[in-house]
């Protein structure tokens, strides 16, 4: 049985897009990272740097039955799953992101799905990974945990991207 190779879509640990597709490539793995020229200020220089068009985001081509071995990988945090599944980029939208890089245009990334004041939601990584509760109202990086034994809740702020709303 021969499965089709698909992009499959991989979340990495903080700032580690670059050292895992170089890893990845030389155990020979089809990566695409997308990445796009910056102006970086610093406080004695400016400098054009190349930094993912996706935090933390990398797109893999190859058959679901590998995802167990790519996420043995160091680097690799998890899978992205849409709708119970692995996520995949289709071909579309592979040509359509590089077309755009192509313009050479700085490109602003928005989530799609993002989640809203009031949304219940659950941590997908990290040090909180599991934990359920409720976005804040007006900020959607504010996580409230709700501690219903006690009668409190606490309050953190979270990087939006790790929850994932509760349907």
């Amino acid at each position: 049985m021969h499965e089709e190779k698909k992009w499959f879509v991989f979340y990495t640990k903080s700032r580690q897009e670059k050292k895992v597709r170089d890893f990845l490539k030389q155990k020979g793995f089809d990566v695409f990272l997308p990445l796009q020229r910056v102006v970086r200020q610093w406080s004695d220089r400016k400098k054009k740097v190349e930094v993912p068009l996706f935090n933390s985001y990398l797109f893999i081509r190859t058959t679901e039955y590998r995802i167990p071995e790519v996420l043995q990988e160091p680097g690799i945090a998890w899978t992205i799953r849409h709708d119970g599944k692995p996520a995949q980029l289709h071909d579309k939208e592979y040509r359509a992101i590089q077309r755009f890089l192509e313009t050479g245009l700085t490109i602003e990334v928005l989530p799609a799905a993002a989640v809203e004041e009031g949304d219940w939601v659950t941590v997908a990584d990290g040090p909180l990974k599991g934990a359920s509760g409720k976005v804040a109202a007006k900020n959607p990086g504010k996580f409230i945990l709700f501690l219903d034994g006690i009668g409190q809740a606490m309050r953190v702020e979270i990087d939006p991207r790790l929850l994932i709303r509760i349907k």
